[in-house]
């Protein structure tokens, strides 16, 4: 069974026809660079290239970066433009694709339910994060495989500010930061979290997860486990498409 999933980023949009069978994109993804400032019509011109590179024709699954209603509104728009806050974001976006059915999930909790159902959350019980790292942090909570949505755990304020501003890997590539300096950071954030939230697992997703190797074992003193997504930066692609799946068999 395929099902189309974009995942909308503050630095990229890429999306893919996905096997909901395997988890895996059935095609290799392709991706346009996101518009700055991330308008609206930016945003949406670039979901549609990405759609019509695949010639694509069905429910589409989209992931937003910021918070999203159950009636799809955006609530929240941090690394995008504030144009997007209160948009109906299913509307704008089927309307914007010719009238292709549309889901929309924040970004996050999108890669949360691929890693739960298809990568390193598979078959975990209790409270389990995932914690993406890119252009801010974003955040799925999960308890006993339940979603609770639009926890947006990187605005979190920690040193005087919202812990993303200096723990993303955005905030690590801008800072020209060593790993054991960001690495530092990131153990500290952590460390919050697991004081608010007790977790059983925190996984470590976004695209600075095929990089784990550099910056886990510098994490000592966090009790949590912690490993990487397996999915990495193809999550938010295929949690988008489970989505988009679930909706049209309601």
């Amino acid at each position: 069974m395929l099902t189309f999933g974009v995942d909308i980023g503050g630095s990229g949009i890429k999306g893919a026809p996905v096997d909901l069978e395997k988890g895996t994109l059935s095609q290799q993804r392709f991706k346009v660079r996101t518009p700055h400032p991330a308008t609206v019509a930016g945003v949406t011109d670039g979901v549609k290239q990405i759609v019509d590179h695949f010639d694509w024709s069905g429910p589409v699954g989209l992931t937003f970066p910021g918070v999203v209603t159950v009636g799809s509104t955006i609530r929240s728009a941090s690394n995008v433009d504030q144009d997007w806050i209160d948009m109906d974001a299913r509307a704008l976006f089927s309307e914007r694709l010719g009238g292709h059915p549309v889901t929309v999930v924040n970004d996050a909790d999108a890669a949360g339910l691929a890693e739960l159902r298809f990568g390193a959350a598979m078959g975990r019980r209790g409270t389990v994060i995932l914690l993406t790292f890119g252009t801010g942090i974003g955040s799925a909570l999960f308890n006993d495989g339940v979603l609770v949505p639009n926890v947006e755990l990187g605005h979190l304020e920690l040193w005087g500010q919202d812990a993303e501003r200096r723990a993303s890997s955005k905030a690590k590539e801008e800072g020209g930061l060593a790993w054991k300096e960001w690495a530092g950071r990131v153990k500290e954030y952590l460390a919050h979290v697991e004081r608010l939230f007790s977790p059983e697992l925190i996984v470590i997703g976004g695209g600075i997860s095929r990089e784990s190797e550099k910056f886990l074992p510098l994490l000592d003193g966090v009790r949590t486990e912690i490993v990487p997504a397996q999915l990495h930066n193809d999550a938010g692609i295929v949690g988008a498409a489970m989505c988009a799946a679930r909706q049209a068999a309601a």
